[in-house]
């Protein structure tokens, strides 16, 4: 599957791919990978977003497509105000509200699992999505999700890890590290205890059949609760003329942190700055590892 698209001063390439595994047992892709745009003009809003199933689950590409179609008709329901939250940097209620909007359409997972007989651990999947502004004074853009994968950024020729420690809720955070030209990856250090955040009026609900936002603002999930999911990840990120931002799953993003040569090879390949062609984007998203055969979902923005 392959998306592309330009708003202004930004570039966007996205593929989702059968792994070499799925392939020689015969089984479909159970990574799924959404793109589209909200609105028009300035105000648009530009979701991209994939999951992955679970391994050997029945049904774990279903359950990746109907996760990201969730998700995207919350967003589309709710497309005016999250426009202006990014527009203005209100990352205290983006933060809150998509998590909301996140666990609501795992509970639509669970409920599944319930009326199928299923365990669920098994119907379910990691889900991660980019928001991205078509502004071009807005250069904000806005990653969560649950689950495994990667979040990354080339600025100068070097990759930057920016994957958000689990159920981080402040975005400012320390500097970011590096790591490529076979290097290993650093170990983040301990970050402080954040204060809480000043409740947010949430987002819509993810439901289809309640279309309308809650009467009661909330600051957000209730912390005592029993997880139901793998944690909530949140990362605003402001981008520089010349960066290249990377969201993909974990097929893409374990062999680009352990194999320094894969890191190189689409540094040199991405880090132009003219994003490549559909065609080229889908041949470097595919550079074959020895070691890795999943499925492999990525989504690239370059800043003009």
């Amino acid at each position: 599957m392959l998306e592309g698209a330009r708003y202004g001063t930004l570039t966007l390439r996205a593929a989702s791919l059968r792994g070499d595994s799925a392939r020689y047992r015969g089984e479909p892709r159970r990574d799924a990978l959404l793109a589209v745009r909200f609105g028009i003009g300035d105000s648009a809003l530009v979701l991209v977003a994939m999951a992955s199933g679970q391994p050997a689950a029945p049904g774990a590409h279903r359950v990746a497509r109907e996760l990201c179609e969730w998700i995207a008709a919350a967003v589309g329901r709710n497309q005016a105000r999250l426009t202006e939250d990014i527009h203005t940097a209100n990352r205290g209620a983006l933060s809150s509200g998509l998590h909301r909007l996140t666990d609501r359409a795992y509970g639509r997972l669970r409920a599944g699992a319930t009326v199928r007989g299923l365990a669920p651990a098994d119907h379910t999947a990691s889900v991660r999505c980019l928001l991205i502004p078509a502004h071009p004074a807005c250069r904000t853009r806005v990653f969560f999700g649950v689950g495994d994968g990667g979040l990354f950024r080339l600025r100068d020729g070097v990759w930057q890890d920016l994957e958000p420690a689990g159920g981080e809720r402040d975005t400012v955070g320390g500097p970011v590290l590096g790591y490529g030209s076979g290097r290993p990856t650093a170990q983040q250090p301990p970050q402080q205890p954040q204060p809480p955040l000043p409740p947010q009026p949430p987002y819509a609900q993810a439901d289809p059949s309640s279309a309308e936002p809650s009467p009661n603002p909330s600051p957000g999930p209730d912390p005592n609760a029993d997880p139901a999911h793998e944690p909530f990840r949140f990362r605003a990120s402001v981008a520089r003329p010349g960066d290249t931002l990377l969201v993909c799953s974990a097929g893409l993003a374990e062999p680009l942190r352990g194999e320094a040569a894969l890191a190189d090879r689409l540094a040199e390949r991405w880090d132009t700055a003219e994003a490549p062609g559909l065609a080229a984007f889908l041949a470097d998203a595919q550079t074959g590892v020895k070691g890795y055969a999943d499925d492999r979902t990525a989504a690239a923005v370059w800043e003009a």
